[in-house]
């Protein structure tokens, strides 16, 4: 016998929803914090003007010198996503909600993946996206220096590889924003007086949705790479960051702490990070910086 449609039992079957949403929301394990910064966003897009300026203290002598915030206009615009499951009234009537159970906990999964998929892919395309500076962000030609006085400077390196990158992830600000207008949440459409799709397709809406966007940072936190990862060009990438200077020519004192690899290249990671000894020699790079593997 088929059960009565009361709005008591479609707010369980909403509870019950929401609550496997919740339980896969929270068992997924998410990498973006770690690579980006993220920051909360008040409307449709954000401009960083600011990150034309890499901060650094100076001796004060004299009076201060005011820096004004450098007309790059990068700006990163929010995107609005979704996922929706369609949940039929026979379901409900003949007691088959269980069967939704696990589909609802994969929407968690998804929304509290989602946000290392749009990051990730946006690292993945360092080298043909651009940055504050007009350059894409892993690039040969970093304009650095006062008028006048500019040279290229580069955090790139060409090859016919798969890309792996250092970055350091130890300051405040990371080498990528992750930027949120609405965070990612649970959502439905369900009751019967107001909603079409009960009335027309004997249906119940249910899902999650966001406003977020991912972008650039600093480029010098971070160098890019697609040629082979071996233990000379991973010095060279390492020497390259740890040298780096602002527009007057400061160290910036930058000091990778990871190596960003995708599955290809892991193994080759662990073997130049990870082992005591190569070739029968001490290896010099054990532990020099930490591995994260990601979907790149």
């Amino acid at each position: 016998m088929a059960r009565v449609i009361t709005p008591e039992l479609i707010a369980a079957a909403q509870r019950g929803f929401k609550t496997s949403f919740q339980l896969g929301l929270a068992e997924t394990t998410s990498l973006y914090t770690q690579v980006a910064t993220v920051i909360n966003s008040n409307s449709s897009e954000e401009t960083y003007g600011w990150l034309g300026d890499f901060p650094k203290l100076r001796k004060w002598i004299g009076d201060r010198q005011i820096k004004s915030l450098q007309s790059h206009g990068y700006s990163i615009k929010n995107e609005k996503f979704e996922s929706t499951i369609g949940v039929e009234r026979d379901d409900i009537e003949d007691d088959k909600l269980g069967l939704y159970a696990p589909r609802f906990k994969m929407m968690g999964n998804s929304a509290a993946a989602h946000p290392d998929e749009i990051a990730f892919e946006l690292m993945a395309a360092g080298a043909s996206s651009a940055c504050f500076d007009g350059q894409n962000f892993f690039d040969t030609d970093h304009p650095v220096g006062m008028p006048g006085a500019v040279t290229s400077v580069s955090n790139y390196a060409a090859g016919s590889g798969s890309l792996w990158m250092l970055a350091d992830l130890s300051k405040p600000l990371k080498p990528w924003i992750f930027q949120k207008r609405r965070d990612y949440s649970f959502v439905s459409k369900d009751d019967p007086n107001t909603s079409d799709t009960v009335f027309l397709r004997d249906q119940y809406l249910y899902g999650v949705d966001a406003r977020v966007a991912a972008g650039f940072g600093f480029w010098q936190m971070a160098f890019g790479s697609t040629d082979t990862l071996d233990a000379q060009n991973l010095r060279e990438a390492f020497t390259a960051m740890t040298s780096l200077t602002d527009d007057e020519g400061r160290k910036l004192k930058i000091r990778p702490t990871h190596l960003i690899v995708g599955s290809t290249d892991l193994f080759k990671a662990r073997d130049i990070l990870m082992s005591e000894n190569i070739d029968g020699s001490t290896n010099t790079d054990r532990n020099l910086v930490q591995i994260l593997e990601a979907p790149l």
